[in-house]
């Protein structure tokens, strides 16, 4: 089933341009689905798809001389006399794929799509060969309004829902807090499936990723620092006491943590500070990349789980940070350095007053706490307004 992602918007304006959109993200989040999509939306019969994750469509870019990569793409039907479109998806198994692709942009008129899982590599590979001739854009798991058209429920999400309506919605939005927003997972039908479907996300991430772009010495540390990040949803940072826990020295941790980062895995959240300085200095906090993939690896109580969906909601809008007082009073998100959430299961009266006097010392007007159950409260809304 193909439904337009929430980025196709953002993508939709540079679909003409020369530029070449290349779409990266965690594996199994849907981006063969969203390069489709598009391959649907360009006009131009003069337009092919290859998946190079199949190891025979790989020979193809393996030529030394480029010429006969061309040579074999017009066999294949495209037509290199006029405007070309050319789809490659998981490019991250080609090795010399940018210089490539930056050989057809220099001598011919191809407009490139391109989709990878691996951002650290998309992103270093990229930089140079295609500098100011690339748009980058990051996939994510399926948000909640994603969630409700995939399982083909036309619901538009209300702005201050009647206790009628939340019932209503908080019904989906519990599946899609315990099941997370991978696509595989959404479409299965019963619990199992569901549960099956997320230990095989987990367990492709681990062979893909892990073992066959990392390359590290001892794949069962990392495995096992997985475990431990997955337990430690919106807790802050402390890589001396994983460093001490795994047995491995500060700086392999500080390796990990940038790989696992890197291909999406986990979100490191800094804190929101008027000084980059003081920012820096300060302990990050740690989130994972899908709600449901983290309550299969760390089982959460429902106050992690639901504050790690609302990192992801938020994500989806811009730069996410936190805000923490030396007293030790903290907002859980800061976005785009102008609005503040705090994220409740029941909020009280004094959740709201001690959002209000934290905003007033930082100067931020747009402030709400965002609650999961039902609340009278002014300046509340839902998990699945988000």
């Amino acid at each position: 089933m193909l439904i337009e992602r929430q980025i196709y918007k953002k993508i939709k304006p540079f679909l003409g341009s020369k530029e070449t959109i290349v779409i990266t993200g965690m594996r199994r989040v849907g981006k063969t689905t969203l390069l489709k999509y598009i391959f649907q939306q360009i006009k131009s019969e003069n337009k092919l798809t290859i998946d190079l994750e199949n190891p025979l469509n790989r020979k193809i870019f393996e030529e030394v001389d480029y010429e006969r990569i061309k040579t074999s793409l017009a066999g294949l039907g495209l037509d290199f006399k006029k405007k070309a479109y050319l789809f490659l998806d998981e490019i991250q198994f080609s090795s010399n794929m940018p210089s490539v692709v930056k050989y057809l942009l220099d001598h011919y008129k191809v407009k490139f799509f391109l989709t990878g899982s691996a951002s650290f590599y998309l992103k270093n590979l990229f930089s140079e060969s295609l500098a100011g001739r690339k748009f980058l854009f990051e996939l994510f798991p399926f948000s909640f309004q994603e969630f409700l058209a995939l399982k083909g429920k036309d619901l538009i999400v209300p702005k201050k829902p009647t206790q009628f309506l939340w019932q209503k919605f908080n019904s989906f939005y519990e599946e899609y807090l315990e099941f997370g927003g991978f696509p595989e997972v959404i479409l299965k039908t019963n619990k199992q499936e569901k549960i099956k479907a997320l230990q095989e996300v987990f367990s492709s991430y681990f062979q893909m990723e892990v073992k066959q772009l990392g390359d590290f010495k001892k794949d069962e540390k990392i495995r096992d620092m997985l475990l431990l990040l997955a337990e430690r949803v919106g807790s802050k940072l402390d890589v001396q006491k994983l460093s001490q826990e795994l047995g491995i020295a500060r700086e392999t941790v500080y390796q990990y943590l940038a790989f696992l980062e890197g291909t999406y895995f986990i979100h490191i959240v800094r804190p929101f500070s008027q000084s980059r300085d003081i920012e820096i200095r300060k302990t990050p906090k740690l989130y994972l990349c899908d709600c449901g993939l983290a309550n299969q690896i760390a089982k959460l109580n429902r106050g992690s789980l639901f504050e790690q969906a609302i990192f992801q909601a938020l994500k989806l809008k811009g730069d996410v940070k936190y805000y923490q007082r030396k007293s030790g009073t903290e907002v859980d998100f800061i976005l785009n350095k102008k609005s503040a959430f705090e994220v409740k299961i029941t909020p009280q009266q004094t959740d709201l007053n001690g959002l209000v006097r934290v905003c007033q010392e930082i100067s931020i007007k747009d402030y709400k706490l965002i609650s999961f159950n039902y609340s009278k409260l002014n300046k509340v809304i839902y998990g699945f307004e988000v």
